[in-house]
């Protein structure tokens, strides 16, 4: 008896001191736990998705590729799958299960000198505080803390919520966190589109998602499966029968469809970083944001590749820079081609290596995966070797002239007519060819050293629909549509036109063209400016000074306005922040980026009310909440309105800006298009639509501009060097950027009306002669109507006054100074400058 009394007190006192040894350890490991209660408003990391303004997906930006699903749109085979293969007593245990844990110490020591993993006994609770709130150390402390932290989350939360973080959270290989994403990206289906093996896969991989991967580890796989399958069997989850055909059946993965993508990575990534300024980068990568995109992806298709075209088309006019590199022996030169990385920017080319050259009709060559083809003596015209100085070499004769045998070159496949042999004219544009070029023909092509930038925006909103920042994002993601200062040349111009209207001056104004000198002063050297054509042209209305882009002309009425206001106009035009106000910034000395000047030009489009460029409609957050939205003018009645036919539609009120008269913005515009129809630009009257804009080309050809628009449609393109030289003697924003502007507005205006410009009222419109600004005679086949403040249209009984202090023949005055104006705080305008003192400046 004494004995079994000691062994009784023995028995009670090593349970007390576990029972104390374990109080001891709960409270040494509670000392540190984290936070559980913030799992109470857990959000995980979802996918960021912008789409393009027709509702295809743009980009995504994700730190964890997620899916957040309910768990009350959780399929209930799920569900049962993952209690099945992880925790078939979730809905009865506290967040430990004993029985498990008991289970599992058995069997881990039946396992003992057998070489077998040892199995767990974690809950999913368990997982979740693993998973969520504490590393992955392997220790004896961290799955102590993992319990205390499991029971306390059973105590907070509901086991549906608990399982909701579970299913939502796991990693389980393949790039899927979270089943939703795993069911995609394994099988291409939706959760309640998967079959029980499928559901049994799933569940079969948060152990060690990488040693049951499909691909490599396929009878893995199968196994783990199958005794996932046979355990949601056992607990009555599927039927017996079902479980023997599921798990006869092979695992068949489907790679993921690939969404329909618009691609515009310098779109995507301007997005990036405005998001990125709203939200921060957390918000970006986890946020789980959908962003509406202003882009029109028909119009940045169009722009893209009308950049692209037009940089590879000034590329070739300058001549062949060589191959990309070349082969010594041709042992296995298909391989050693597969081998080469392409180019970066060779985006839709391919690497070929010349075979033959000695064949006076081409060049014989072999691509990676074997096949040959032929570049055609035609596809080499241009090749011309490049020199400095933009020139280039003598005319090809021969291909030999332009590669030679183990030569590496850039190449596309081409079909349908041969171009013609002409030396700088690109391949088959509009060529009129003798023969077809049969299958296997390619086209030599080149990487452009050039770059450029484009935008295309609406004038009324300020939304961009289109942008492209260089030739391919792969050889910079430096975006010259909106980061690339560069000088704007003769495009800055208008605003020193608008600025001398505003003063009183009228289209017809006259200013004389001739030598004109400024002394700076701070010996410093003279200033002369010439025109581009080196000549003068005497008195010349104002109209023609725009459309022929007279620089000595936009001097003179530069200096005579002040260069004062012409930095306040340009700066509430938003162009340049701080312009210097000296006589060059009048020629586009100052420095700006195509979006700003673009913007400023659509401005002039809508009759002189502010924009706001975005490139963001609308951005919603992961519970469909709208957090911002462009346009948030007030409109009463536009929500919860489901359309009928014949309801009236809502008022929205317009609340821009007017920045400028809209008259005498009109009538700058006016003058811009006639640059389109007799000036710089008129290569674009092809178009047959209403067009205006300017061309812009800098000192020593560094920078080539148009901006130009439609009522309804603004592009501004710039071409030019990054490292800024010259683009050649020859080049101007007309050959250089006004095709680039053509091949985009031939897409945005296909189909549509000829819309005239629009006409404020205010205005009266009188027939003149464009060449002098005279009253147009009766019958007189080249007469414009041009646009006068009332009181200041010509006179013929006055005699008009030339911006030098002379008088030139009959004509009116440049102005009335009683003529109505226009100013946003106080209506009235300056009275022009006085007959009497219209100087010249300067030294002339």
């Amino acid at each position: 008896m004494r004995l079994l009394l000691s062994l009784l007190m023995a028995f009670v006192m090593l349970a007390l001191a576990g029972a104390g040894g374990l109080v001891f350890l709960l409270d040494h490991y509670d000392q540190d736990l984290p936070d559980y209660t913030k799992l109470a408003n857990y959000e995980p990391p979802v996918t960021t998705r912008i789409y393009a303004g027709d509702g295809r997906l743009m980009a995504e930006f994700a730190s964890e590729r997620r899916i957040f699903v309910p768990i009350d749109a959780m399929p209930r085979q799920v569900i049962n799958a993952f209690m099945a293969a992880e925790d078939k007593n979730f809905y009865a245990h506290q967040g430990v299960d004993p029985l498990g844990i008991l289970r599992a110490i058995l069997t881990n020591i039946e396992n003992l000198g057998r070489d077998r993993r040892p199995v767990g006994a974690s809950t999913i609770t368990q997982q979740v505080a693993k998973n969520m709130l504490l590393t992955n150390e392997v220790s004896f402390a961290r799955k102590i803390k993992e319990a205390i932290l499991a029971v306390r989350i059973e105590r907070a939360f509901t086991k549906d919520r608990i399982m909701e973080l579970y299913l939502n959270e796991i990693f389980l290989g393949n790039r899927s966190y979270g089943v939703a994403a795993a069911s995609l990206n394994y099988f291409n289906k939706a959760l309640d589109e998967l079959s029980i093996e499928e559901v049994a896969f799933l569940a079969a991989l948060p152990k060690a998602p990488s040693n049951y991967n499909p691909d490599r580890q396929y009878d893995a796989a199968i196994a783990r499966r199958n005794w996932v399958i046979g355990r949601m069997s056992e607990d009555g989850y599927v039927t017996p029968d079902e479980a023997k055909a599921a798990q006869s059946r092979p695992l068949l993965t489907r790679k993921r469809d690939e969404q329909e993508v618009v691609t515009a990575e310098y779109f995507a990534e301007e997005i990036r970083r405005e998001l990125v300024k709203l939200y921060g980068e957390q918000a970006l990568y986890e946020g789980g944001l959908s962003v509406r995109a202003s882009m029109n992806p028909q119009l940045q298709a169009a722009a893209t590749k009308a950049l692209r075209d037009g940089l590879v088309a000034y590329d070739r006019r300058h001549g062949w820079r060589g191959p990309v590199g070349k082969l010594e022996s041709f042992d296995n030169w298909s391989k050693k081609l597969a081998a080469m990385p392409a180019p970066a920017g060779s985006e839709g080319w391919k690497l070929a290596v010349v075979l033959k050259d000695d064949q006076a009709d081409g060049l014989d060559i072999g691509l990676a995966d074997g096949s040959r083809g032929r570049i055609p003596l035609s596809e080499l015209r241009w090749a011309r070797a490049a020199k400095d100085g933009e020139a280039v070499g003598p005319a090809i004769r021969k291909p030999s002239d332009v590669a030679k045998l183990g030569d590496i070159v850039l190449v596309e496949a081409i079909s349908g007519p041969a171009a013609k042999d002409e030396d700088e004219k690109p391949a088959r544009k509009g060529a009129q060819a003798a023969k077809e070029l049969p299958p296997g023909s390619y086209a030599l092509r080149q990487i452009p050293q050039v770059q450029g930038g484009l935008v295309a925006l609406d004038p009324h909103t300020g939304r961009v629909l289109a942008m492209v920042g260089g030739f391919s994002p792969a050889m910079s993601v430096f975006n010259r549509a909106t980061q690339a200062l560069r000088q704007p040349g003769s495009s800055f111009k208008p605003f020193v036109y608008l600025t001398a209207l505003n003063e009183g001056f009228t289209p017809s104004s006259l200013v004389m063209d001739a030598p004109f000198a400024y002394d700076p002063g701070g010996g410093q050297p003279i200033w002369r400016p010439e025109n581009y054509s080196r000549e003068f042209y005497g008195p010349t209305p104002l109209r023609v000074g725009i459309e022929k882009s007279r620089n000595v002309m936009t001097v003179r009425l530069a200096q005579q306005v002040g260069m004062d206001k012409v930095k306040a106009l340009t700066e509430k035009f938003g162009i340049v922040d701080n312009l210097q106000p000296y006589l060059p910034m009048s020629l586009g000395a100052g420095e700006t980026t195509v979006l700003r000047l673009a913007t400023a030009y659509a401005m002039l489009d809508n009759g002189g009310k502010r924009v706001v460029p975005t490139f963001i409609d609308r951005v919603q957050d992961r519970n469909g909440k709208t957090i911002f939205r462009h346009d948030d003018r007030p409109c009463e009645g536009c929500g919860n309105v489901a359309w009928r036919d014949g309801m009236a539609v809502p008022a929205v009120p317009d609340t821009r800006e007017q920045v400028n008269d809209p008259r005498t913005t009109y009538q700058i515009v006016s003058m811009l298009e006639g640059v389109v129809q007799r000036g710089t630009a008129a290569s674009l009257k092809s178009l047959g639509k209403p067009l205006a804009g300017k061309t812009g080309t800098t000192n020593d050809s560094h920078d080539a501009w148009f901006v130009g628009f439609s009522p309804d449609v603004v592009v501004g393109t710039y071409i030019g060097f990054d490292q800024p030289r010259s683009l050649g003697s020859r080049e101007t924003g007309g050959s250089a950027a006004v095709p680039v502007f053509k091949d985009v507005m031939q897409v945005a205006l296909k189909d549509q009306p000829a819309t005239p410009f629009r006409v404020p009222p205010g205005l009266r419109l009188v027939r003149v002669n464009p060449a002098n600004g005279q009253l147009a005679q009766p019958g007189e086949s080249r007469a414009i109507w041009e646009a006068f403040l009332p009181g200041t249209e010509p006179n013929p009984d006055q005699p008009q006054m030339v911006l030098d202090g002379s008088v030139q023949g009959a004509g009116a005055m440049m102005g009335d100074p009683n003529a109505a104006g226009f100013d946003p705080a106080q209506p009235g305008v300056p009275p022009p400058p006085a007959a009497a003192t219209l100087g010249t400046g300067g030294l002339y």
